[in-house]
């Protein structure tokens, strides 16, 4: 974990919002089955017994699993510019692409990344949660 640096700003972005983000970044990425092979994802072989007394909600689990990705994307898509500057800036500085102390540089670079897609570059962080966590401890949020 980064140092603690003297802040020196004023966070646009509530940091509520980003332990929230960070909690639900952590659930979405634990959802996901690292453990597959490549192109069987999907595949899943039954026993005759086991095809007949399997019985589970398969629909309502993805529908689920939609609804948390949702509600991040929707969180995301609800920051303004700023805010979601900030977000990936303190994702960066979680990260360890920026220092603490390089607040500022981080945050007119993270403009760059803020569009429509943002939330799924997030997503694709796979460690987003422990990052945004650090990355507001690095700031001394």
């Amino acid at each position: 974990m980064k140092k603690s640096v003297e802040k020196e700003w004023e966070l646009s972005l509530d940091t509520d919002t980003v332990r929230r983000l960070a909690e639900m970044a952590r659930a979405l990425s634990a959802a996901v089955k690292q453990d597959y092979e490549d192109g069987k994802e999907h595949e899943i072989e039954f026993g005759q017994d086991a095809r007949e007394g399997h019985h589970h909600d398969g629909l309502a689990e993805e529908e689920e699993e939609d609804q948390s990705e949702e509600e991040f994307r929707s969180l995301v898509a609800d920051l303004n510019v700023d805010e979601a500057a900030e977000l990936v800036a303190i994702a960066w500085i979680g990260r360890g692409d920026f220092e603490a102390a390089e607040w500022a540089q981080a945050v007119a670079d993270a403009r760059g990344r803020v569009n429509s897609r943002l939330a799924s570059y997030l997503l694709g962080m796979p460690m987003l949660g422990d990052w945004l966590d650090d990355g507001l401890a690095a700031i001394g949020a």
